[in-house]
């Protein structure tokens, strides 16, 4: 009892020192490290009680240590810091590309991957399902709205969003998550145009929301609009006598608008070759002129299909989250390549993301107790 007392008393410190004997012992077990042996002239005590024997010297052998790598561990701000000298010994090589097996060594999940002087250091999570947040929690402010403790999507730095997922994946509540901590925050309902062609979950805001599709011609009409008020906002914008270059729409007092579409795909898929290009056309404008004027998407889809989301537009999406489960192709198609050990967990509205850091890390979606209705919150907010 006295020993599990004080492991939680002291739980921080248990975890870090159980972490630095995990990375010792991963050093050790790997053989990064030189040892030469040493020999050295003893003298032998025995020699005199030995009248014949006239070796009063013994040649004595033994392991030294030439060279150990100077690994720093750090815990701070609740992120590991581990850093790995870049000295230009043999073990160079492996030091560069160690991450994905310190991820599963110490549970955690690496956010960051940066090179410095003389180092390499990798930043991780610790037991990163613990940053999961309430529905309550999510909140827009300043071109930002958070989705875990320390994920966020930056829009005004990190313009456009990719979310897929299949049937049951937890999709549509994410991005019903998003809707919600947006017109909490900095949006109104105004500045969010809602497409859903399946006219399934995202249609039935309609009512409570101005701008909701879910017909061939409304949405093709929507997304046409939107287009064009971004080209008008941009074009707007330079006029202002307060124009500088440089400068986005948040400089000038302007609110952000969003499409928020989702089951691109299967529309595309609905449409003629023509109406295809034209939304494509249109799509490709404002994915690559909208973060400027303000103007950024949204996208839901099963698959990131090549077929619809080439000439790098995919690449222009900076944020990019795969929920549920996916195949190796359909990671590779959402992240490019990647040495990430992606694993399954039946965790509703869990996943991978890649919030613009250049590494992909676990994710786990706001959670959303059975007893909130988002309907009613959105009600809620409409009469406030």
């Amino acid at each position: 009892m006295l020993l599990f007392s004080l492991k939680v008393i002291f739980y921080e410190r248990y975890t870090v020192l159980r972490l630095r004997q995990t990375l010792a012992r991963f050093i050790i077990d790997r053989g990064w490290y030189q040892m030469e042996t040493v020999s050295k002239e003893k003298e032998n005590w025995l020699s005199m009680f030995q009248f014949d024997n006239h070796n009063t010297t013994k040649t004595v052998s033994k392991e030294k240590n030439q060279y150990f790598p100077r690994v720093y561990f750090q815990l701070k701000n609740d992120y590991l810091y581990v850093r790995f000298p870049l000295d230009g010994m043999k073990f160079q090589d492996q030091f560069l590309d160690v991450a994905k097996t310190l991820e599963l060594s110490f549970f955690s999940e690496l956010v960051k991957q940066e090179m410095e002087e003389g180092y390499v250091c990798y930043q991780f999570i610790y037991a990163i399902s613990r940053d999961r947040i309430m529905i309550q929690d999510v909140l827009s402010q300043n071109g930002r709205i958070n989705l875990m403790k320390r994920v966020e999507w930056n829009f005004d730095k990190l313009p456009h969003m990719l979310i897929s997922g299949g049937t049951g994946a937890g999709k549509s509540y994410v991005i019903l998550s998003l809707i919600l901590g947006l017109i909490r925050g900095e949006s109104e309902k105004e500045d969010l145009k809602i497409i859903d062609p399946k006219n399934a979950d995202l249609a039935d805001l309609e009512g409570i929301f101005p701008y909701v599709s879910s017909k061939k011609g409304g949405i093709l009409k929507a997304i046409r609009e939107f287009k064009e008020e971004m080209l008008q906002r941009s074009e707007d914008m330079k006029q202002l006598p307060t124009y500088e270059t440089g400068h986005n729409y948040r400089h000038f007092g302007l609110r952000p608008q969003f499409l928020i579409f989702d089951e691109f795909v299967a529309f595309m898929e609905m449409l003629e070759y023509s109406e295809q290009s034209k939304v494509m056309s249109d799509m490709k404008q404002i994915i690559m002129l909208g973060r400027q004027a303000g103007f950024f998407i949204i996208l839901g889809l099963q698959r990131p299909d090549a077929k619809y989301l080439a000439d790098g537009i995919r690449d222009q999406f900076h944020f990019r989250l795969a929920l549920g489960r996916n195949s190796e192709t359909g990671y590779s198609m959402m992240f490019g390549d990647t040495n990430k050990k992606f694993m399954q967990k039946e965790i509703m509205g869990f996943g991978y993301v890649d919030a613009g850091k250049g590494v992909i890390s676990e994710f786990y979606s706001p959670f959303v107790p059975s007893d909130f209705d988002f309907m009613d919150e959105f009600k809620k907010i409409s009469k406030e």
